[in-house]
């Protein structure tokens, strides 16, 4: 090879990584907020990036992304989000109503799209539904209008019944209030006593189980919540172990054990919050964006622990489950 040849491939060899490294770091950055750790429901965040997918948006081809994850301690999230604000990324995706309320105290001029299960006008995300105003919009999902279905699913489970159990996280008070509201109507419609469990640490745990068995109660529901949510399978297992009927919120909660799930589902709001983040980065405005609703629900049973605690499964519930674990 001739010396001048040499030189000319040499040099390509020296630029292209820098071209490359130019090119990458002129892609959009979108922030992804997240209270939970990086490893946890991973198939939440698959939808947010097929999302993003749909709407013509793949990481590390046209867009990058910068995670923050808090690993379960909601305590670190207003400093993840005020670090991603810093950065000046083109919009902050908030998964869940802490990592929403962080990203909101962040910042008022990045645009930031929030998923919760909480009413985001009560919470002060947003102005209003339809025309939410700011810099903020997003996607809520069903939770709390399907949280006293739970109970009557359990109430189908458990016919004979007629006094149950609800946990909820007593430091989300204004959460907690208003699931023991609704559950309270509907433990009324139905003729059952209903009392309210509270734990907003492991620790309470223990203390839960041993209430479950002095009240006599037949089963238990588990409540919504940033905190609750991370603990599915811990209370899954703890359910097992005390041999009592409970029915969680997402299909972890089944797959790891307990009776069943119901309740909203949150690859399809994630997915929906990925859309959302997409339209921003091709310059729609939050304040022209209304939140949307994913009114898509979903149950799953586990037949092994119905059987190992003696409970026959009705018919209709089995028919109308997405998923049956064996």
């Amino acid at each position: 090879m001739r010396r001048r040849e040499f030189v000319t491939l040499l040099g390509s060899a020296v630029t292209w990584p820098l071209v490359v490294r130019a090119q990458q770091s002129a892609l959009p950055v979108i922030g992804y907020l997240d209270s939970r750790a990086s490893g946890d429901a991973p198939q939440r965040l698959a939808a947010f990036l097929q999302g993003l997918k749909d709407t013509g948006f793949v990481d590390g081809k046209n867009v990058a992304i910068e995670y923050r994850f808090a690993e379960n301690r909601d305590e670190r999230l207003p400093a993840l989000a005020e670090d991603l604000a810093q950065r000046h990324v083109v919009a902050i995706a908030a998964a869940g109503t802490p990592a929403a309320l962080a990203a909101k105290a962040a910042t008022t001029t990045i645009p930031v799209v929030f998923e919760t299960g909480a009413d985001p006008v009560r919470l002060g995300l947003i102005a209003q539904l339809n025309r939410p105003g700011g810099n903020v919009t997003g996607v809520t999902n069903t939770s709390l209008e399907v949280a006293p279905k739970r109970l009557e699913l359990l109430h189908q489970f458990l016919p004979s019944a007629s006094v149950m159990a609800l946990l909820v996280d007593p430091s989300m008070a204004a959460l907690a209030e208003t699931q023991s509201r609704s559950m309270q109507s509907a433990a009324h419609s139905l003729g059952l006593d209903l009392h309210i469990l509270n734990a907003s640490t492991e620790r309470d745990f223990d203390a839960v189980f041993a209430n479950l068995t002095q009240l006599r109660a037949a089963g238990l529901v588990i409540g919504g919540g940033a905190f609750l949510v991370t603990q599915q399978e811990r209370l899954a297992a703890l359910a097992t172990r005390h041999a009592v009927p409970a029915v969680g919120e997402y299909r972890e909660f089944a797959a790891a054990g307990g009776l069943a799930s119901y309740g909203s589902s949150l690859t399809d709001s994630y997915r929906l919050t990925g859309v959302y983040v997409a339209r921003v980065l091709k310059g729609e405005r939050p304040d022209d964006l209304p939140v949307q609703q994913s009114a898509k629900v979903e149950l799953y049973i586990n037949l092994k622990t119905a059987k190992a605690l003696g409970i026959t499964v009705p018919i209709p519930v089995l028919g109308r489950a997405d998923g049956a674990i064996e």
